[in-house]
């Protein structure tokens, strides 16, 4: 899956036969089936792009997100790396010195109009390799009908929401606050709940910080308030995923659980009333929400630097960044096309995600060790708040798999 959570579809797209440059593109697919896969997407852009660039032909290839990572990877390994592409992580090929810097690519005033926060995420050691191609944020999404019945209000703390969880119960709902911590994408749910609980996956000085204590304390709480509870549904967090909570909210089961936008989608498609606030913290509004971002880079083995560079001149274009965001329920990564979709009546549905996305967090993909603590997230952190579990310990557990990975030691 993608780190957006969302789900793909197939295929490659080419475009002219002439030209005396040929650039390769692989991009992952936001689509959910061949009508609406990115594959038309990249086709619309590279035919607009050739007809003002006949010197040069772009050759995109569409993989599904459950592809594309893995795809490129061997590729690179192959030694037939893509002149650019469009994935969930750039740390490990930035770490081989195998991407050119994004400053030696693109314009100055490209670079400069990616949001802060995502161009910062696209960094590693202050030099920028990942260039943030989509985003997207958290809200709590509530069902309106369900919480009606139940007769409770969106809650703004922890506190309120377990009331709510606790009503939304006794009224009969399967689902009174959906936790998905299986293996789908746990990395997420954690990541939302460390941060509303004042922590996070790093500390203040941007090492590993997963046991801290205010992580503790919030899986501690999830454990003992909510799961303890009864207040999760019929099934265990650990082996929830987020698609199934997702399926389950727009199907009318789920009263509450934090959502990106492609939840509005699916929910408004199966006519469930429903409403979105910001995700509750401790004591109330938390201090932040997660960001999410997926990546574009530009391999540097064949050489293409200036035709990379202008051709993604032409892909972060506001009308590009645009059309792909409306296209896919996704938010701009650049300034210039978020304020343009803050302002714009149809994109009043994306602004409550554009307003958290200025102070999101993103995960720590900028350390080559990211991957590794996330596949150890996904696998451990559901036993931290089962019957019995002790957040403690795998949080611990979790802290020294981040430490060691960050070391090159395997544990």
């Amino acid at each position: 899956m993608s780190a957006l959570g969302l789900t793909a579809a197939l295929s490659g797209c080419g475009a002219g036969d002439s030209g005396d440059v040929t650039l390769r593109l692989v991009a992952a697919d936001y689509g959910d089936s061949e009508a609406n896969s990115s594959k038309k997407y990249w086709t619309d852009l590279v035919e607009r792009y050739e007809a003002d660039h006949p010197d040069v032909q772009v050759e995109v290839t569409v993989l599904p997100w459950t592809d594309v990572d893995r795809e490129v990877k061997e590729m690179v390994d192959a030694g037939n790396a893509p002149d650019l592409a469009q994935i969930g992580a750039y740390a490990d090929y930035a770490d081989k010195e195998l991407l050119y810097e994004a400053g030696d690519l693109i314009s100055i005033s490209a670079q400069a109009d990616f949001a802060d926060q995502l161009a910062s995420a696209g960094q590693v050691n202050g030099v920028q390799y990942g260039m943030p191609f989509a985003a997207s944020t958290r809200l709590l999404f509530y069902n309106k009908t369900l919480f009606e019945e139940a007769g409770v209000t969106p809650p703004t703390t922890w506190a309120e929401l377990a009331e709510a969880a606790k009503a939304l119960k006794t009224a009969g709902v399967k689902y009174p606050y959906a936790l998905p911590l299986g293996a789908e994408e746990a990395q997420a749910e954690t990541m939302q709940w460390l941060l509303s609980g004042g922590g996070g996956y790093l500390d203040n000085v941007g090492t590993y910080g997963i046991d801290a204590p205010q992580n503790v304390e919030t899986f501690t709480w999830l454990r003992d308030e909510l799961v303890g509870e009864g207040l999760t549904g019929p099934v265990a967090p650990g082996d929830l995923d987020r698609a199934d909570a997702f399926e389950a909210f727009a199907a009318g089961e789920v009263g509450m659980l934090n959502g990106h936008p492609s939840l509005m989608t699916m929910a408004s498609e199966k006519d469930v009333d429903f409403g979105m606030v910001p995700v509750p913290g401790v004591n109330g509004k938390a201090k932040a929400t997660m960001g999410v971002a997926d990546w574009m880079m530009a391999f540097k083995e064949n050489g293409n630097r200036d035709e990379s560079g202008e051709f993604l001149d032409f892909v972060y274009s506001e009308q590009n960044v645009l059309g792909f965001s409306r296209q896919y329920n996704l938010l701009p990564v650049t300034n210039s096309a978020s304020e343009t979709m803050s302002g714009a009546e149809e994109d009043a549905d994306l602004k409550p995600f554009l307003d958290e996305l200025v102070l999101s967090e993103l995960y720590p993909v900028d350390k080559t060790s990211w991957a590794t603590v996330s596949a150890g997230v996904k696998e451990k952190i559901g036993a931290a708040v089962a019957s019995g579990g002790s957040p403690s310990t795998v949080l611990g557990d979790l802290q020294a798999t981040a430490t060691n990975a960050e070391s090159g030691t395997t544990r």
